[in-house]
């Protein structure tokens, strides 16, 4: 009897998101044309990275690269990580698949010719949302988010693209980094609106922070008064649920259009929504993209030819739920359809229009640089695992 093809995946804690490893797996499996619940062709093998710092996820690899005996290495994972991850899978000649949020732009000098990535791209889209928000709103904007957002590509991506449309000034407020700030900063904070009158805010929260931060804003005045535009992972549905009751009216850039009638987001929403029997969300998509590619090298992998399907990967592209997509940085990847969205939320709905599409930053651009010079972070785990 065959072996099944055996998958690492490396998983850091969530607490915001607990499930997102079952997603990603049932995504793989699905876009692999495979039953998540009757299939003996892949095996996952989960190893536990803590917080997802380079320590801790170079631990996790090389048990399941040396005791495991792995095909494939995946797993949700940091770009910070991946220096300390390039050794063992090249000498060893695995085959790398991560996952990444896009909270980091990719680092170039940190590649490889065996690693791929399934990402998100969220830096694409506050690129996209800054551009968009000035052409929109005119200068001076505000943005306001917490210490830890702060420390990705997030902020600065935004920044550059509201500069690239031409913004000469850009107002920051960072909340204090410590567990459930509370009136006082936010006193702080609206205090500032006050003097400042910004032309809009953008704001970068995740988790319940967000939520709070929604239901501060909806209390203070501000709302629907200025323009509220917020980070792609603040508006995913899920999310939103919670303070829809508030009458919400705010902007968001998204590169996942849940609602999109284009013909393959229908075939993974109803794929995943009716052998998983939950909505379908962003982590089951970034698998179902990833179990895409790899059905395209199936014939490959199923003859361990590990250095044809690296090789097919790195020059392949193909056409998914959100357009055509690649998985190899150093082919360039290709620029995401950003869709600019107005929401407008009801206790029983939440609506979502698009009002423009987004400019993506390709990727020969001289603002890569820029954005990694202006943000030169220790931040270590991957967005959103906190």
């Amino acid at each position: 009897m065959k072996r099944p093809l055996k998958i690492g995946l490396l998983s850091p804690y969530s607490g915001i998101y607990p499930f997102y490893s079952a997603h990603l797996t049932a995504g793989i499996l699905l876009g692999m044309n495979l039953d998540p619940f009757r299939q003996n062709q892949v095996q996952f093998i989960p190893a536990y990275t803590k917080l997802g710092s380079p320590a801790a996820t170079q631990e996790a690899a090389n048990k399941l690269i040396f005791f495991d005996q792995i095909d494939i290495l995946s797993g949700l994972i940091s770009y910070q990580s991946v220096p300390d991850l390039i050794p063992a899978i090249e000498t060893h000649k695995k085959l790398g698949f991560f996952f990444d949020m896009g909270e980091y732009i990719p680092y170039f000098n940190h590649l490889s010719p065996d690693i791929f990535y399934s990402s998100q791209q969220i830096w694409q889209t506050q690129y996209a949302l800054g551009n968009w928000a000035h052409n929109e709103y005119g200068d001076t904007g505000m943005m306001v988010m917490p210490l830890y957002e702060s420390g990705y590509h997030l902020s600065n991506a935004f920044r550059h693209g509201a500069g690239d449309a031409g913004s000469t000034q850009m107002l920051s407020h960072i909340f204090p980094n410590k567990t459930g700030w509370g009136q006082a900063e936010l006193d702080v904070f609206f205090d500032e609106v006050k003097k400042y009158a910004p032309s809009y805010v953008h704001a970068i929260f995740t988790g319940q922070q967000g939520n709070q931060f929604l239901t501060a804003w909806c209390n203070s005045g501000y709302h629907k008064q200025i323009p509220l535009l917020v980070a792609e992972n603040m508006a995913y549905d899920d999310v939103l649920r919670d303070v829809a009751h508030l009458d919400l009216e705010l902007y968001s850039a998204i590169s996942w259009n849940y609602d999109s009638e284009d013909i393959r987001n229908r075939e993974f929403v109803k794929k995943f929504e009716s052998k998983g029997g939950q909505k379908a969300n962003i982590f089951g998509l970034l698998g179902y993209e990833a179990g895409l590619a790899l059905n395209a090298v199936k014939p490959q992998l199923e003859k361990q030819d590990w250095d044809g399907a690296k090789a097919l990967l790195r020059k392949e592209s193909l056409k998914g739920p959100r357009g055509e997509r690649n998985f190899y940085p150093q082919s360039g990847f290709s620029l995401p359809i950003t869709d600019i969205v107005r929401i407008k939320t009801t206790t029983n709905k939440i609506y979502k229009t698009v009002v423009s599409q987004g400019n993506g930053l390709k990727f020969d651009s001289a603002n890569f640089k820029a954005i990694h010079e202006g943000c030169l972070s220790g931040w270590q785990n991957p967005y959103m695992c906190i």
